[in-house]
């Protein structure tokens, strides 16, 4: 009998807050593989930050050991991210397993990440188990997410394990369907080392921590390893398993989960998916599913106070160790001095970064308006990304602007799909066709603009269907669309920070509303002050700041209205000149309280 008949390798798949920690918590009590007197709630999460926000943001694996009628099964569990920012990591971590636990919440039914998930498992061929969690509540429909199981999914409903992760209910016959209906590793006796990386940390101590899952071979401490995407060499320092915490082992073998130390001291020469196998016996193909991560949000982040410009660079670097995905370069604004420009997998991971440094650094830090990566294609024919929007370059060397669009998911009530399909439209997107889920909720399937999601579409979404709207998108292709940059002025001098890439016919609104803001929060001078919306050489929105003025008049207790005339005049051309000298310096908290309320 093969030594990996007894592994079952799984993860957890769910929407967000469905209870996917909470149900690892139960199996690792239920296996006795962490003592109750070290439990706690969410031990999988070890972030405050993801404690705090109930959410998983780094995949965290466990092995135990489940008696069933004498056998001792190995199990291997990965706590996957729920947040469609993190869906490669999901995707690396469902590629590491045979079977995934479906978990759908029995009050909110199925979602769009739930539907995301399951697709995402079906296609890697997994073995998939509906689990119908929270079952103790009592807004609980059981048969009508037995109904949504089979006309969304098209699982049977007979198959679904009802559980309450909260207070241990249906876990015993959930971890004995484990045992049974998951299948166990193929074997792969006498084949070449192959192991796939599905997520790395960096330890101070010891570098490098690669999670991986073996395939075929097995790996010892002290071998040399070869990347296969891009040939690095580097050599094991410690192999072993977590239980949960980390656990050295004497080698690991097929089918095993489990990590490995290298002497490699930097993330960023390990990639996520990649294949790894042994240089005195290398396997020949790679492991499939392996991509480039690369960033599609773009936002600068700058210290507040500028002598925080080195810690903010050292705390950044540090950030960098742990998240591969997340890249940053130093750039200069001529309003907010130096600071960095910082590429993120999407909104959340941005949000997550700046919480991070404020948190784990003690840093106050502002961040400039998000942007995504355009594709310009220029009249000479050379095509460059714009991450920034201060570097698109004239609208004379502009042939197309090319924007990236998404294939949004749009879960529903039914109530809401006028308001819906009205916010779809304000985003410049277009709905290309809607399904009936079950009597109260719809799909709407809708192709939008990624630079129109960034800010405020999901918490509007949020509002217009009372909280129960819910949403998951995948990238889509460029798409040719009329954009242009949009400048803001003030005394006629363009202020980088506020510069945006918006679609020509939102120009002139969001021109407006940044001109208006500005107005009342920029202190007044001895002069006016012009604070004007640009596209290119063309003003389209304008407001000025009325001086402070000296009443020249007093002294005139009379006599001829000339006198009066002839001060005011003199004031004027005083004034006048003021202007042309006069510089506008924007306080910093100005720049606060813009880009803190941009919508």
């Amino acid at each position: 009998m093969s030594r990996t008949n007894n592994i079952r390798n799984f993860c957890i798949i769910a929407h967000v807050d469905h209870g996917k920690t909470t149900l690892s918590d139960r199996i690792l009590e239920l296996t006795r593989t962490v003592e109750m007197r070290n439990m706690q709630d969410q031990l999988l999460d070890s972030m405050d930050l993801e404690r705090e926000r109930g959410i998983t943001i780094k995949s965290h694996p466990v092995s135990m050991v489940y008696k069933h009628k004498d056998t001792d099964y190995a199990f291997n569990l990965i706590d996957t991210p729920g947040h469609v920012d993190f869906s490669y990591e999901v995707s690396r971590s469902l590629a590491a397993c045979e079977g995934a636990l479906l978990l759908i919440d029995a009050a909110q039914g199925i979602e769009a990440q739930t539907v995301a998930n399951a697709h995402l498992a079906s296609q890697h061929g997994l073995e998939i188990i509906p689990v119908i969690n929270k079952i103790d509540l009592p807004s609980a429909d059981i048969p009508a997410i037995e109904a949504q199981l089979e006309d969304v999914l098209a699982i049977p409903a007979e198959d679904a394990v009802l559980t309450s992760a909260k207070t241990g209910i249906g876990i015993p016959e959930l971890m004995e369907k484990i045992a049974l209906k998951i299948p166990n590793p193929e074997s792969a006796d006498g084949e070449p080392l192959r192991m796939l990386i599905f997520d790395c940390i960096y330890d101070t101590y010891k570098g490098v921590i690669c999670y991986v899952r073996i395939f075929s071979g097995s790996i010892k401490a002290n071998e040399t390893i070869i990347t296969m995407s891009d040939g690095n060499k580097a050599l094991t320092k410690e192999v072993g398993k977590f239980s949960p915490k980390m656990h050295p082992e004497g080698e690991l073998n097929t089918g095993d989960v489990g990590y490995i130390v290298t002497n490699i001291r930097d993330v960023s020469e390990i990639k996520l998916g990649d294949t790894i196998t042994l240089q005195n016996n290398p396997a020949t193909e790679m492991l499939p599913g392996f991509k480039e991560i690369s960033p599609m949000v773009f936002s600068g982040i700058y210290p507040i106070d500028t002598s925080d410009y080195n810690k903010l660079k050292a705390s950044m670097g540090k950030l960098r160790l742990n998240d591969a995905a997340f890249v940053y370069q130093s750039e200069n604004s001529v309003a907010l001095g130096f600071g960095f420009r910082c590429g993120f997998l999407g909104l959340l991971h941005m949000e997550i970064i700046q919480e991070r440094i404020r948190r784990e650094y003690n840093l106050d830090v502002i961040s400039t308006y998000p942007s995504v990566v355009y594709h310009v294609i220029k009249v000479d024919g050379e095509m460059v990304e714009v991450h920034n929007p201060v570097h698109l370059p004239e609208p004379s060397e502009i042939e197309t602007i090319k924007e990236p669009m998404i294939r949004a998911s749009i879960h529903i009530p039914s109530g809401s799909i006028g308001d819906t399909l009205a916010l779809v439209s304000e985003k410049r997107g277009i709905c290309e066709h809607t399904e009936t889920i079950d009597a109260q909720r719809v799909m709407l399937v809708c192709i939008l603009p990624l630079n129109e999601i960034l800010i405020d579409f999901n918490d509007r979404l949020k509002s217009i269907t009372h909280g129960y709207g819910s949403m998951d998108y995948e990238m889509s292709e460029y798409q040719e669309a009329k954009l242009c940059r949009l400048d803001i002025r003030v005394n006629n001098d363009p202020v980088d920070a506020f510069s945006s890439i918006v679609h020509v016919d939102k120009a002139e609104g969001r021109g407006r509303l940044l001109c208006k803001r500005l107005k009342d929060i920029l202190p007044r001078q001895l002069f006016k002050i012009a604070i004007q919306a640009s596209v290119g050489a063309q003003i389209i929105a304008r407001e000025t700041i009325s001086a402070f003025r000296k009443d020249v008049t007093a002294k005139c207790y009379g006599g001829d209205i000339s006198r009066k005339r002839k001060l005011l005049e003199k004031q004027k051309e005083g004034k006048k000149r003021m202007k042309n000298i006069g510089n506008v310096s924007i306080p910093q908290d100005a720049f606060i309280k813009i880009l803190k309320t941009t919508d």
